[in-house]
């Protein structure tokens, strides 16, 4: 029988004979490890050692995998979008107070259509007009601009009308955002939402608890008709100032710039639509200055009046 060559796999010894050495001289390796030596040709297919064949081995799973995770990305979409599409919901609703609703897609339709056939999600621009009566709801945060607000109409069982304003901010470690409800005087704060990607536990992500989330309701969002909503470790002006969060004071500063700038897209709207408190009526008969009352109270002169308690408002 001709000698054959038989080479070592582990460190290219080779060996002449009729069969493999059952250990190799050089490296010790078994009788296994040799193969035998195409005499000239070379050997068909990739060699399985080389880097080149890790290299391509690699490169086709990382393709595969890629293609799978597509595949199951596309099959999920429908699903993903929904579920945004709810947290965005209920997020929404945490703003008017309603929580740990069993379905919160359909309160949300019961709130926000109230008596009407359509959602009421608005889309408002900086001057204070509704260009749009839906749509609101689609518009995604990073296309929110001054021609393109969104703007939520909810109708609460009591018959009240609220006022939903979308925020998104910078905190001290990433993304901040939330809803801020107002009563129908659009101005009044009913209930408020907030939460955080990255705030730091116990700090900054304290803004996400109810604990700081309460003391922003009966608070103003403007005064004097401009956006003086703001968080204080002091409190100078309790009507329209919150109490900061102790320790954080990056993340305070996040919500303070994410008030001032969202809201003040929405002061035109919020002057325009606000409804002044009611005046006090008092009966004629009991009118200071009965002689100059047009009736039920109302002053015909206003602030002529010659009654020293007049309020200016036509009402003695």
């Amino acid at each position: 029988m001709a000698a054959k060559k038989y080479v070592c796999k582990v460190c290219g010894y080779v060996h002449e004979g009729s069969s493999a050495p059952d250990v190799c001289p050089l490296c010790k390796a078994g009788a296994s490890e040799f193969e035998v030596q195409n005499d000239g040709k070379k050997k068909k297919g990739l060699n399985t050692n080389s880097d080149i064949y890790a290299v391509l081995y690699s490169a086709v799973v990382v393709v595969i995998v890629a293609f799978l995770l597509a595949g199951v990305s596309s099959a999920l979409k429908s699903r993903q979008d929904a579920n945004v599409e709810l947290d965005k919901k209920k997020q929404i609703l945490a703003s008017l107070n309603i929580k740990n609703e069993a379905d919160p897609a359909k309160k949300y339709e019961e709130v926000i259509k109230g008596k009407t056939q359509k959602l009421r999600e608005y889309i408002v621009n900086s001057k204070g007009d509704i260009v749009k009566e839906e749509g609101g709801f689609a518009v995604p945060n990073d296309a929110i601009t001054d021609e393109n607000l969104p703007l939520y109409v909810a109708t609460l069982e009591d018959g009240s009308t609220k006022y939903i304003i979308p925020m998104t901010g910078n905190g001290l470690w990433g993304a901040i955002w939330g809803y801020i409800a107002l009563n129908d005087d659009c101005n009044t704060i009913y209930g408020v939402y907030f939460s955080h990607a990255s705030e730091t536990p116990g700090l900054g992500a304290e803004i996400a608890s109810d604990k700081f989330q309460s003391r922003f309701a009966g608070k103003k969002v403007l005064k004097d008709g401009n956006v003086a909503l703001n968080v204080a470790k002091k409190i100078a002006d309790a009507d329209v100032q919150v109490d900061a969060i102790s320790g954080a004071t990056i993340t305070c500063s996040g919500v303070n710039g994410m008030l001032a700038e969202k809201l003040e897209k929405y002061k035109a709207f919020l002057l325009k639509h606000a409804k002044q408190e009611a005046a006090p009526v008092v009966a004629a008969d009991k009118c200071v200055a009965a002689d100059k009352c047009a009736g039920a109270g109302k002053c015909a002169v206003k602030d002529s009046c010659p009654a020293a308690k007049c309020d200016k408002k036509g009402v003695n």
